[in-house]
Protein backbone atom coordinates (compact mmCIF):
# COMPACT_ATOMS: atom_id res chain seq x y z
CA UNK A 1 0.00 0.00 0.00
CA UNK A 2 1.92 3.25 -1.49
CA UNK A 3 -0.48 5.63 -0.10
CA UNK A 4 0.40 8.15 -3.11
CA UNK A 5 -2.52 9.02 -4.76
CA UNK A 6 -2.94 12.37 -4.24
CA UNK A 7 -5.90 13.48 -1.38
CA UNK A 8 -9.17 13.50 -3.87
CA UNK A 9 -10.88 15.82 -1.67
CA UNK A 10 -9.84 18.05 1.65
CA UNK A 11 -11.71 14.96 3.93
CA UNK A 12 -9.53 12.09 2.54
CA UNK A 13 -6.64 12.34 4.50
CA UNK A 14 -9.26 11.90 7.99
CA UNK A 15 -11.86 9.69 6.64
CA UNK A 16 -12.13 6.09 6.99
CA UNK A 17 -11.67 4.83 3.49
CA UNK A 18 -9.61 1.40 2.26
CA UNK A 19 -6.38 3.78 2.16
CA UNK A 20 -6.61 4.92 5.52
CA UNK A 21 -7.49 1.34 7.05
CA UNK A 22 -4.04 -0.22 4.95
CA UNK A 23 -2.06 2.82 6.26
CA UNK A 24 -3.30 1.75 10.01
CA UNK A 25 -2.46 -1.91 9.87
CA UNK A 26 0.84 -1.25 8.72
CA UNK A 27 1.94 1.46 11.40
CA UNK A 28 0.13 -0.78 14.27
CA UNK A 29 2.10 -3.74 13.04
CA UNK A 30 4.90 -2.06 12.98
CA UNK A 31 4.37 -0.96 16.70
CA UNK A 32 3.58 -4.45 17.68
CA UNK A 33 6.55 -5.88 16.54
CA UNK A 34 8.57 -3.16 17.69
CA UNK A 35 6.98 -3.25 20.94
CA UNK A 36 7.38 -7.33 21.51
CA UNK A 37 10.50 -7.88 19.94
CA UNK A 38 13.34 -9.29 22.63
CA UNK A 39 16.45 -8.23 20.17
CA UNK A 40 16.19 -4.52 19.73
CA UNK A 41 19.44 -3.43 19.26
CA UNK A 42 21.29 -0.17 20.64
CA UNK A 43 21.47 1.94 17.39
CA UNK A 44 23.68 5.14 17.58
CA UNK A 45 23.34 8.57 16.22
CA UNK A 46 25.01 8.96 13.08
CA UNK A 47 26.84 12.31 11.12
CA UNK A 48 24.08 14.84 10.01
CA UNK A 49 25.67 14.46 6.25
CA UNK A 50 25.08 10.82 6.74
CA UNK A 51 21.84 10.93 7.99
CA UNK A 52 20.95 13.47 5.04
CA UNK A 53 21.97 11.08 2.47
CA UNK A 54 20.70 8.12 3.36
CA UNK A 55 17.02 9.69 4.67
CA UNK A 56 16.91 12.22 1.51
CA UNK A 57 13.96 14.58 1.39
CA UNK A 58 10.52 12.92 2.67
CA UNK A 59 8.11 16.04 2.37
CA UNK A 60 7.02 17.50 -1.28
CA UNK A 61 3.76 18.33 -2.81
CA UNK A 62 2.63 14.83 -2.97
CA UNK A 63 4.01 12.28 -0.27
CA UNK A 64 6.30 9.34 -0.64
CA UNK A 65 3.20 7.27 0.55
CA UNK A 66 2.76 5.00 3.84
CA UNK A 67 5.17 2.59 2.76
CA UNK A 68 8.27 4.18 2.15
CA UNK A 69 7.76 6.79 4.92
CA UNK A 70 7.38 3.84 7.23
CA UNK A 71 10.42 1.99 5.68
CA UNK A 72 12.32 5.06 5.97
CA UNK A 73 11.85 5.67 9.76
CA UNK A 74 12.58 1.92 10.17
CA UNK A 75 15.41 1.49 8.19
CA UNK A 76 17.24 4.70 8.23
CA UNK A 77 16.06 6.85 11.37
CA UNK A 78 14.89 4.60 14.06
CA UNK A 79 18.17 3.20 13.97
CA UNK A 80 20.00 6.77 14.10
CA UNK A 81 18.47 6.99 17.82
CA UNK A 82 19.50 5.05 20.98
CA UNK A 83 16.69 2.94 22.69
CA UNK A 84 16.65 4.16 25.74
CA UNK A 85 14.77 0.94 27.24
CA UNK A 86 17.71 -1.33 26.39
CA UNK A 87 19.27 -3.29 29.24
CA UNK A 88 22.52 -1.78 28.92
CA UNK A 89 21.50 1.93 28.71
CA UNK A 90 22.63 3.01 31.57
CA UNK A 91 23.49 6.74 31.06
CA UNK A 92 21.55 9.59 32.32
CA UNK A 93 18.86 8.45 33.79
CA UNK A 94 17.07 5.69 31.40
CA UNK A 95 13.47 4.78 30.84
CA UNK A 96 11.91 1.23 31.12
CA UNK A 97 8.32 1.43 30.27
CA UNK A 98 6.25 -1.33 30.82
CA UNK A 99 4.90 -3.65 27.72
CA UNK A 100 1.74 -2.33 29.15
CA UNK A 101 2.04 1.14 29.46
CA UNK A 102 3.87 1.39 26.01
CA UNK A 103 0.44 -0.41 24.45
CA UNK A 104 -1.62 2.11 26.30
CA UNK A 105 0.37 5.10 25.30
CA UNK A 106 -0.98 3.96 21.69
CA UNK A 107 -4.73 3.77 22.79
CA UNK A 108 -4.13 7.64 24.84
CA UNK A 109 -2.96 8.40 20.82
CA UNK A 110 -6.04 6.83 19.25
CA UNK A 111 -8.70 8.33 21.70
CA UNK A 112 -8.87 11.95 21.09
CA UNK A 113 -8.16 12.78 24.25
CA UNK A 114 -7.34 16.27 25.69
CA UNK A 115 -6.49 16.29 29.22
CA UNK A 116 -6.52 19.79 30.47
CA UNK A 117 -10.25 20.17 31.71
CA UNK A 118 -12.46 18.03 33.31
CA UNK A 119 -15.05 19.04 30.95
CA UNK A 120 -13.28 17.42 28.07
CA UNK A 121 -11.67 15.07 29.22
CA UNK A 122 -13.10 13.81 33.14
CA UNK A 123 -12.87 10.15 32.51
CA UNK A 124 -8.74 10.55 31.69
CA UNK A 125 -8.35 13.22 34.42
CA UNK A 126 -10.09 10.54 37.04
CA UNK A 127 -7.62 7.89 36.15
CA UNK A 128 -4.84 10.30 36.14
CA UNK A 129 -5.92 11.76 39.57
CA UNK A 130 -6.14 8.40 41.04
CA UNK A 131 -2.95 7.84 40.43
CA UNK A 132 -1.83 11.44 41.65
CA UNK A 133 -3.32 10.64 44.96
CA UNK A 134 -1.89 6.83 45.25
CA UNK A 135 1.60 8.50 44.69
CA UNK A 136 0.97 11.51 47.24
CA UNK A 137 -0.11 8.87 50.01
CA UNK A 138 3.02 6.65 49.50
CA UNK A 139 4.90 10.32 49.97
CA UNK A 140 2.87 10.65 53.50
CA UNK A 141 1.06 13.66 52.05
CA UNK A 142 -2.65 14.69 52.71
CA UNK A 143 -5.77 13.15 51.20
CA UNK A 144 -6.07 16.71 49.93
CA UNK A 145 -2.49 16.97 48.06
CA UNK A 146 -3.27 16.66 44.17
CA UNK A 147 -1.53 18.02 41.19
CA UNK A 148 -1.01 17.37 37.59
CA UNK A 149 1.00 15.22 35.10
CA UNK A 150 3.60 17.43 32.80
CA UNK A 151 6.31 17.05 30.68
CA UNK A 152 9.14 16.30 32.36
CA UNK A 153 11.04 17.43 35.39
CA UNK A 154 11.99 20.51 34.67
CA UNK A 155 8.59 22.04 34.33
CA UNK A 156 7.70 20.46 37.10
CA UNK A 157 10.35 22.54 39.15
CA UNK A 158 9.29 25.64 37.54
CA UNK A 159 5.69 25.28 37.98
CA UNK A 160 6.02 24.34 41.78
CA UNK A 161 8.47 27.10 42.10
CA UNK A 162 6.27 29.81 40.06
CA UNK A 163 2.97 28.48 43.14
CA UNK A 164 5.61 29.15 45.77
CA UNK A 165 6.40 32.60 44.53
CA UNK A 166 2.64 33.34 44.14
CA UNK A 167 2.52 32.52 47.43
CA UNK A 168 5.30 34.46 48.90
CA UNK A 169 3.77 36.97 47.33
CA UNK A 170 0.39 36.70 48.86
CA UNK A 171 1.91 36.70 52.20
CA UNK A 172 3.86 39.80 51.87
CA UNK A 173 0.25 41.28 50.75
CA UNK A 174 -1.51 39.76 53.73
CA UNK A 175 1.10 40.75 56.52
CA UNK A 176 1.79 44.25 54.85
CA UNK A 177 5.16 43.44 55.09
CA UNK A 178 8.17 44.72 52.33
CA UNK A 179 8.36 42.91 49.43
CA UNK A 180 11.70 41.92 48.95
CA UNK A 181 14.54 43.22 45.94
CA UNK A 182 15.37 40.77 45.14
CA UNK A 183 13.41 37.24 45.28
CA UNK A 184 15.68 33.95 46.31
CA UNK A 185 15.70 30.14 46.08
CA UNK A 186 18.45 27.98 48.48
CA UNK A 187 19.28 24.99 47.09
CA UNK A 188 22.38 22.57 47.04
CA UNK A 189 25.05 23.32 44.63
CA UNK A 190 24.41 20.06 43.80
CA UNK A 191 21.18 20.14 42.86
CA UNK A 192 19.72 19.47 38.95
CA UNK A 193 20.24 21.68 36.69
CA UNK A 194 17.05 22.67 36.47
CA UNK A 195 16.63 24.65 39.43
CA UNK A 196 18.73 27.74 37.86
CA UNK A 197 16.73 27.09 34.81
CA UNK A 198 13.80 27.92 36.61
CA UNK A 199 15.60 30.62 38.55
CA UNK A 200 16.43 32.10 35.06
CA UNK A 201 12.90 32.34 33.47
CA UNK A 202 11.35 33.43 36.69
CA UNK A 203 14.43 36.20 37.46
CA UNK A 204 14.84 35.12 41.01
CA UNK A 205 18.23 34.34 42.25
CA UNK A 206 19.66 30.97 43.43
CA UNK A 207 21.54 30.87 46.92
CA UNK A 208 23.84 27.29 46.52
CA UNK A 209 24.71 25.59 49.46
CA UNK A 210 27.74 23.53 49.82
CA UNK A 211 26.47 20.29 50.90
CA UNK A 212 29.66 18.82 51.89
CA UNK A 213 31.88 16.07 51.11
CA UNK A 214 29.21 13.15 50.87
CA UNK A 215 27.05 15.64 48.28
CA UNK A 216 24.17 15.52 51.48
CA UNK A 217 22.36 18.80 52.08
CA UNK A 218 21.45 19.75 55.67
CA UNK A 219 19.58 21.60 57.78
CA UNK A 220 22.17 23.41 59.54
CA UNK A 221 23.32 24.54 55.78
CA UNK A 222 20.10 25.40 54.96
CA UNK A 223 19.79 27.11 58.23
CA UNK A 224 22.46 29.55 57.91
CA UNK A 225 21.09 30.17 54.32
CA UNK A 226 17.83 31.14 55.85
CA UNK A 227 19.85 33.46 58.75
CA UNK A 228 21.69 35.21 55.83
CA UNK A 229 18.64 36.08 53.74
CA UNK A 230 15.79 36.18 55.28
CA UNK A 231 12.35 36.90 53.99
CA UNK A 232 13.51 37.11 50.30
CA UNK A 233 13.95 33.20 50.43
CA UNK A 234 10.52 32.71 49.11
CA UNK A 235 11.48 28.79 48.87
CA UNK A 236 14.23 25.86 49.44
CA UNK A 237 14.72 22.85 47.30
CA UNK A 238 15.85 19.56 48.51
CA UNK A 239 17.20 16.56 46.11
CA UNK A 240 15.30 13.47 46.66
CA UNK A 241 18.05 11.20 44.46
CA UNK A 242 20.12 13.49 42.72
CA UNK A 243 20.86 12.84 38.66
CA UNK A 244 24.93 12.32 39.27
CA UNK A 245 25.15 10.00 42.13
CA UNK A 246 21.27 9.26 43.42
CA UNK A 247 22.15 11.31 46.73
CA UNK A 248 19.29 11.60 48.86
CA UNK A 249 19.21 14.84 50.99
CA UNK A 250 18.91 15.03 54.36
CA UNK A 251 15.10 15.93 54.05
CA UNK A 252 13.90 15.41 58.13
CA UNK A 253 16.07 18.16 58.80
CA UNK A 254 15.30 20.32 56.28
CA UNK A 255 11.49 20.31 56.77
CA UNK A 256 12.21 20.30 59.55
CA UNK A 257 13.29 24.48 59.11
CA UNK A 258 9.62 24.80 58.72
CA UNK A 259 8.85 25.10 62.42
CA UNK A 260 10.94 28.10 62.21
CA UNK A 261 10.99 29.87 58.89
CA UNK A 262 7.68 30.65 56.62
CA UNK A 263 9.11 29.08 54.12
CA UNK A 264 7.98 26.82 50.91
CA UNK A 265 9.74 23.45 50.83
CA UNK A 266 9.91 21.89 47.42
CA UNK A 267 11.32 18.51 47.26
CA UNK A 268 13.06 17.36 43.73
CA UNK A 269 12.20 14.15 43.28
CA UNK A 270 12.07 13.31 39.72
CA UNK A 271 14.39 10.06 39.77
CA UNK A 272 15.00 9.25 42.66
CA UNK A 273 11.63 9.51 44.74
CA UNK A 274 10.51 6.52 43.41
CA UNK A 275 12.82 4.70 45.23
CA UNK A 276 10.41 5.52 48.09
CA UNK A 277 7.78 2.48 47.04
CA UNK A 278 10.34 -0.13 48.02
CA UNK A 279 11.24 -0.78 51.50
CA UNK A 280 14.99 -1.53 50.89
CA UNK A 281 15.04 2.48 50.74
CA UNK A 282 11.84 4.31 52.38
CA UNK A 283 13.65 5.04 55.54
CA UNK A 284 15.54 7.48 53.39
CA UNK A 285 13.07 9.81 52.18
CA UNK A 286 11.72 10.71 56.30
CA UNK A 287 10.64 14.20 55.77
CA UNK A 288 9.09 14.46 52.52
CA UNK A 289 5.73 13.84 54.15
CA UNK A 290 6.48 17.51 55.13
CA UNK A 291 6.73 19.30 51.64
CA UNK A 292 4.59 21.54 50.24
CA UNK A 293 5.59 20.38 46.54
CA UNK A 294 7.10 17.24 44.80
CA UNK A 295 7.72 16.17 41.67
CA UNK A 296 8.99 12.92 39.92
CA UNK A 297 8.97 11.71 37.16
CA UNK A 298 7.78 8.02 35.75
CA UNK A 299 9.31 8.13 32.79
CA UNK A 300 12.55 7.43 34.79
CA UNK A 301 11.86 4.88 37.37
CA UNK A 302 8.00 4.41 37.32
CA UNK A 303 8.35 2.22 34.05
CA UNK A 304 5.64 4.91 31.89
CA UNK A 305 7.11 5.84 28.10
CA UNK A 306 8.22 9.48 27.42
CA UNK A 307 7.19 12.28 28.95
CA UNK A 308 5.57 12.30 32.08
CA UNK A 309 6.56 13.99 35.44
CA UNK A 310 3.91 14.12 38.50
CA UNK A 311 4.03 17.31 40.01
CA UNK A 312 1.84 17.41 43.91
CA UNK A 313 1.11 20.11 45.99
CA UNK A 314 0.29 19.75 49.86
CA UNK A 315 -2.33 22.09 48.96
CA UNK A 316 -3.53 22.43 45.56
CA UNK A 317 -5.25 25.57 45.68
CA UNK A 318 -1.73 27.20 45.98
CA UNK A 319 -0.76 25.97 43.18
CA UNK A 320 -4.38 26.45 40.98
CA UNK A 321 -4.15 30.62 42.05
CA UNK A 322 -0.62 30.54 40.57
CA UNK A 323 -1.62 28.64 37.06
CA UNK A 324 -4.77 29.34 35.82
CA UNK A 325 -5.00 31.08 33.48
CA UNK A 326 -7.55 33.69 32.34
CA UNK A 327 -9.75 34.39 28.96
CA UNK A 328 -13.18 35.22 27.74
CA UNK A 329 -13.17 32.12 25.83
CA UNK A 330 -12.20 29.92 29.12
CA UNK A 331 -14.64 31.44 31.15
CA UNK A 332 -16.39 28.12 30.78
CA UNK A 333 -13.44 26.17 32.40
CA UNK A 334 -12.38 28.56 35.18
CA UNK A 335 -15.44 29.60 36.77
CA UNK A 336 -16.23 26.19 37.90
CA UNK A 337 -14.83 24.06 40.81
CA UNK A 338 -14.23 20.96 39.08
CA UNK A 339 -10.80 19.59 38.48
CA UNK A 340 -9.22 21.09 35.18
CA UNK A 341 -5.42 20.06 35.18
CA UNK A 342 -4.41 22.84 33.05
CA UNK A 343 -4.78 24.98 36.04
CA UNK A 344 -2.03 23.48 37.93
CA UNK A 345 1.19 24.33 36.43
CA UNK A 346 2.38 26.37 33.47
CA UNK A 347 0.99 24.94 30.46
CA UNK A 348 -2.62 25.19 29.21
CA UNK A 349 -2.93 22.73 25.89
CA UNK A 350 -2.10 18.61 27.62
CA UNK A 351 -2.01 15.77 26.90
CA UNK A 352 -3.31 12.91 29.20
CA UNK A 353 0.15 11.79 29.40
CA UNK A 354 -0.26 10.23 32.94
CA UNK A 355 -2.81 7.42 31.32
CA UNK A 356 0.52 4.94 30.36
CA UNK A 357 1.68 4.94 33.96
CA UNK A 358 -2.49 4.44 35.62
CA UNK A 359 -3.08 1.44 32.77
CA UNK A 360 0.17 -0.33 33.94
CA UNK A 361 -0.39 0.37 37.67
CA UNK A 362 -4.28 -1.16 37.46
CA UNK A 363 -2.96 -3.90 35.32
CA UNK A 364 -0.24 -5.50 37.65
CA UNK A 365 -0.29 -3.94 40.65
CA UNK A 366 1.69 -1.79 43.28
CA UNK A 367 3.74 -4.42 44.70
CA UNK A 368 5.08 -5.50 41.34
CA UNK A 369 6.20 -1.74 41.15
CA UNK A 370 7.90 -1.82 44.47
CA UNK A 371 9.70 -5.25 43.83
CA UNK A 372 10.93 -3.93 40.63
CA UNK A 373 12.39 -1.16 41.67
CA UNK A 374 13.87 -2.83 44.82
CA UNK A 375 15.58 -5.07 42.18
CA UNK A 376 17.64 -2.23 40.87
CA UNK A 377 18.90 -0.77 44.32
CA UNK A 378 19.87 -4.33 45.12
CA UNK A 379 21.33 -4.80 41.74
CA UNK A 380 23.53 -1.40 42.66
CA UNK A 381 24.63 -2.34 46.15
CA UNK A 382 25.77 -5.44 43.97
CA UNK A 383 28.09 -3.82 41.29
CA UNK A 384 29.37 -1.50 43.74
CA UNK A 385 31.10 -4.55 45.80
CA UNK A 386 32.03 -6.10 42.22
CA UNK A 387 33.64 -2.85 41.51
CA UNK A 388 35.32 -2.30 44.96
CA UNK A 389 36.72 -6.07 44.75
CA UNK A 390 38.32 -5.67 41.30
CA UNK A 391 41.94 -4.29 41.34
CA UNK A 392 42.22 -0.75 39.34
CA UNK A 393 38.67 0.50 39.99
CA UNK A 394 37.68 3.05 42.48
CA UNK A 395 34.12 3.31 43.95
CA UNK A 396 33.32 6.88 43.84
CA UNK A 397 30.57 7.41 46.56
CA UNK A 398 28.52 4.56 48.63
CA UNK A 399 24.98 4.06 46.11
CA UNK A 400 22.44 5.54 48.09
CA UNK A 401 19.73 3.95 45.35
CA UNK A 402 20.68 2.81 42.12
CA UNK A 403 23.05 5.09 40.59
CA UNK A 404 27.08 3.72 40.98
CA UNK A 405 29.65 6.07 40.04
CA UNK A 406 33.20 4.50 39.79
CA UNK A 407 36.67 5.30 38.21
CA UNK A 408 38.93 3.28 36.35
CA UNK A 409 42.44 4.29 38.20
CA UNK A 410 44.72 6.27 35.86
CA UNK A 411 42.66 6.89 33.28
CA UNK A 412 41.77 10.31 31.71
CA UNK A 413 38.67 12.11 30.31
CA UNK A 414 39.66 10.87 26.92
CA UNK A 415 40.22 7.38 28.20
CA UNK A 416 36.93 6.90 29.38
CA UNK A 417 35.17 8.79 25.71
CA UNK A 418 37.13 6.55 23.42
CA UNK A 419 36.06 3.75 25.98
CA UNK A 420 32.15 4.65 25.98
CA UNK A 421 32.32 5.82 21.89
CA UNK A 422 33.53 2.09 21.20
CA UNK A 423 31.46 0.66 23.70
CA UNK A 424 28.36 1.95 21.97
CA UNK A 425 29.77 1.40 17.91
CA UNK A 426 29.81 -2.34 19.45
CA UNK A 427 26.74 -1.65 20.02
CA UNK A 428 27.60 -3.72 23.58
CA UNK A 429 26.12 -0.97 26.21
CA UNK A 430 25.91 2.87 26.15
CA UNK A 431 27.95 4.59 29.62
CA UNK A 432 29.13 8.06 29.26
CA UNK A 433 32.05 9.59 31.52
CA UNK A 434 30.99 12.06 33.69
CA UNK A 435 32.89 13.61 36.20
CA UNK A 436 33.15 14.58 39.69
CA UNK A 437 35.35 17.90 41.73
CA UNK A 438 37.02 17.87 38.80
CA UNK A 439 37.65 14.21 38.28
CA UNK A 440 36.80 12.08 35.40
CA UNK A 441 34.78 9.35 35.71
CA UNK A 442 31.96 7.01 34.51
CA UNK A 443 28.22 5.65 36.29
CA UNK A 444 26.00 3.16 36.03
CA UNK A 445 22.51 4.36 36.06
CA UNK A 446 20.16 1.37 36.58
CA UNK A 447 16.19 1.52 36.33
CA UNK A 448 15.72 -1.40 34.08
CA UNK A 449 14.66 -4.47 35.55
CA UNK A 450 16.09 -6.03 32.72
CA UNK A 451 19.62 -5.20 33.48
CA UNK A 452 21.69 -7.77 35.14
CA UNK A 453 24.88 -7.85 37.21
CA UNK A 454 26.46 -10.28 34.22
CA UNK A 455 25.66 -7.44 31.21
CA UNK A 456 27.32 -5.01 34.31
CA UNK A 457 30.50 -7.35 35.37
CA UNK A 458 30.65 -7.69 31.41
CA UNK A 459 30.95 -4.02 30.90
CA UNK A 460 33.56 -3.73 33.86
CA UNK A 461 35.46 -5.87 31.92
CA UNK A 462 36.09 -4.01 28.76
CA UNK A 463 37.96 -1.41 30.59
CA UNK A 464 40.89 -3.74 31.85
Amino acid sequence: MSGRAAPSSPASMHEVSERTSDLVELVLRYARDRILSTETPLDKPIPPIDLGRLAGRSIDEHGIGADRALSRFEHVLAPACITTDHPQYLSFIPTAPTKAAVAFDLVVSASALYGGSWLEGAGAVYAENEVLTWLAAEFGLPSTAGGVFVQGGTLGNLSALVAAREHARATVARDGTETPQRWKVVCSAEAHSSIASAARVMDVDVVAVDPGEDGVLRGAAVRSALDEHGASVFAVVATAGSTNFGIIDDLASIAALKDEFDVWFHVDGAYGLAGMLSPVARNRFAGVERADSVIVDPHKWLFAPFDACALIYRDPEAGRRAHTQHAEYLDTLTETSEWSPSDYAAHLTRRARGLPLWFSLATHGAAAYREAIGASIRLAQDIAREIERRDGFRLVREPQLSVVVFEREGWTKADYARWSTRLLDEQHAFVTPSSHAGRPNTRFAIVNPMTSFDQLTAILDTMA
